[in-house]
C-alpha cells in the first residue's frame, strides 16, 4: 500500500492540508472544522492511489509550503511542483483548464463550461471545482458566478477574496 504523507501549513487565510505521494504534491485543500481535510477528498485519494495517510514530513510537502510562501508574499505567479490528480474524465478536464488560468485571471462557471467543450454544464464544473484537492495550485478560487460575485469555495468566501485580492495587487 502507498502512502500519503501528510503535513499542515497556516496560510494568511486558512489552514491547509499539504499532502504528497512519491515525488508529487496530490493534496492542498483547506482544514475543515474538527481539523482534518474534507473526507470525501481523502476517501477518493485513499482509494484511487490505494494509500493510506502517514502525517510526516516530506520533501515535496516541505517544497510545496516553500512555493506558498513565496505565492502569499507575492513572489511568485505560478508553480512548478509535479502534480498528481485523481479525478473523473471531465473532473480531469475542468483541472486542466483551471491550471490555463493566468495569474489573478477569473471566469465563470459557464465560460469554465464552454472551455471544456460543454456550456450548459456549468452545475458540473461547480461539481469538479468542489472535488479539487489541490486548491491554491489547480487554481478554482478563480471562478466566479455568472454576475462577478463570489460563489462557494471550499477554503470559504474570506480565503477565495483573500486569494483574489492577492492575486489583483500585481
Amino acid at each position: 500500500m502507498n502512502k500519503i504523507l501528510i503535513t499542515y501549513y497556516d496560510s494568511p487565510c486558512g489552514r491547509l492540508c499539504l499532502g504528497a505521494i512519491s515525488d508529487t504534491l496530490c493534496l492542498c485543500d483547506w482544514v475543515v472544522a474538527g481539523g482534518g481535510c474534507r473526507d470525501s477528498i481523502i476517501r477518493r485519494l485513499t482509494r484511487k492511489l490505494d494509500a493510506e495517510i502517514v502525517e510526516s514530513p516530506s520533501p515535496v510537502t516541505a517544497e510545496a509550503a516553500r512555493q506558498l510562501d513565496e505565492y502569499f508574499a507575492g513572489e511568485r505567479r505560478e508553480f512548478s511542483l509535479n502534480l498528481t490528480v485523481c479525478g473523473t474524465e471531465f473532473q480531469r478536464r475542468v483541472w486542466d483548464e483551471l491550471s490555463r488560468l493566468a495569474h489573478g485571471e477569473r471566469i465563470t462557471y459557464s465560460e469554465l463550461a464552454r472551455r471544456v467543450g460543454n456550456e450548459k454544464a456549468f452545475r458540473a464544473v461547480a461539481g469538479a471545482c468542489n472535488a479539487n484537492s489541490l486548491s491554491i495550485f489547480i487554481p478554482c478560487h478563480r471562478i466566479v458566478g455568472s454576475d462577478g460575485t463570489l460563489t462557494g469555495y471550499a477554503g470559504g468566501k474570506a480565503a477565495k477574496f483573500h486569494l483574489l485580492a492577492l492575486e489583483q495587487q500585481r
